[in-house]
């Protein structure tokens, strides 16, 4: 597995050290309220870890190793969760939320066989939130109403934050362009799906891609998505332009939740039919969890952006290969 880190020419950091801690508590305090009022969440706690075999955690590509331990007090078998999409969806039925009422959590996870560079660490933390909608609600137009409002979050955040560090000068578009999968590849059927992005992502500056999961025409999708939890027809990924990286970056992966119906479509296409004898799977075929929409959005990715870094060890404490540290270290980047 090779490392890269992409150094920006000429680059120099906006904000001394600790004007930077003073910027991502004021990131994540102003976003968070952002976000809640317009999707009408309730912050809740959430776990680090669960009990292995229920099917409750993330299981992202299908290949992904989480981090397992055994627990002496219970006699369990426990993994570090790679995200909160299942979970989130029991929390809402236990919790007794009903609809258009929600929840967001501060999830931190490890992905141990994350590869490092500027935009991926093996530490990742989300603000992680998800939604009751009523089943009328399960359609394109209400995704994209939702992913306006979160853009607008985003926007507000930058806006203030340039009022308090005037170093600071990211401007963001806050309209957003929205491209199918399909319609990407058929625009650029030459390029890979990430070259896409870059491409797409160069031109309208704030991007949602949607229905990733799913085969194209060319046989293959788009991007890897468990069939468990996004309904494919009716996810998306949020990307803004990096004028740092010259790059698109990620800053959320989101959906509508599958139903009964769509879980048993996309486990027939993942080949993973076996699953529906799990302990989350069976909740949703019974009909006993909610129809949900929710989705992770990166905590140090957002910094990195409004922050103007160049990379996310700016922003994180994690754990660096030696040749990372040396080209950060020589390039001045100062990692954290």
């Amino acid at each position: 597995m090779s490392n890269k880190v992409f150094v920006p020419e000429g680059y120099s950091p906006k904000l001394n050290s600790y004007e930077l801690q003073l910027a991502i508590s004021m990131v994540k305090r102003i976003f968070l309220s952002q976000l809640s009022h317009a999707l009408n969440l309730k912050r809740v706690s959430a776990p680090l870890f669960v009990k292995s075999g229920l099917g409750i955690n993330d299981n992202l590509n299908g290949t992904e190793r989480p981090v397992t331990f055994d627990v002496l007090a219970t006699g369990d078998n426990a993994e570090v969760v790679h995200s909160l999409a299942k979970w989130k969806r029991v929390a809402l039925k236990e919790y007794g939320f009903k609809a258009h009422d929600g929840i967001v959590t501060d999830m931190n996870a490890i992905r141990r066989d994350e590869e490092l560079d500027n935009l991926h660490s093996i530490y990742v933390d989300q603000w992680d939130w998800e939604k009751i909608i009523k089943d009328k609600y399960r359609d394109e137009d209400y995704l994209k109403r939702t992913v306006r409002k979160i853009v607008k979050a985003i926007c507000v955040t930058n806006d203030l934050l340039k009022e308090e560090f005037s170093q600071l000068t990211l401007k963001i578009e806050p309209e957003v362009t929205f491209i199918s999968s399909q319609e990407l590849e058929d625009m650029y059927p030459e390029l890979t799906p990430e070259e896409r992005e870059q491409e797409f992502t160069k031109i309208h500056k704030t991007v949602f891609i949607t229905q990733i999961g799913d085969k194209l025409k060319s046989g293959k999708p788009h991007g890897n998505r468990a069939p468990d939890y996004d309904d494919w027809a009716l996810n998306g990924d949020l990307l803004f332009w990096n004028d740092v990286l010259s790059a698109s970056i990620e800053i959320s992966s989101m959906g509508i939740r599958v139903n009964k119906k769509s879980l048993e479509e996309q486990l027939v296409k993942a080949g993973c039919e076996e699953r529906r004898n799990e302990w989350f799977h069976q909740q949703l075929l019974n009909d006993e969890l909610p129809l949900t929409i929710g989705g992770g959005i990166g905590q140090s990715r957002l910094c990195m952006l409004l922050l103007q870094c160049a990379h996310i060890g700016e922003v994180q404490s994690a754990l660096w290969d030696k040749e990372t540290c040396r080209i950060c270290k020589e390039n001045n980047i100062p990692l954290l």
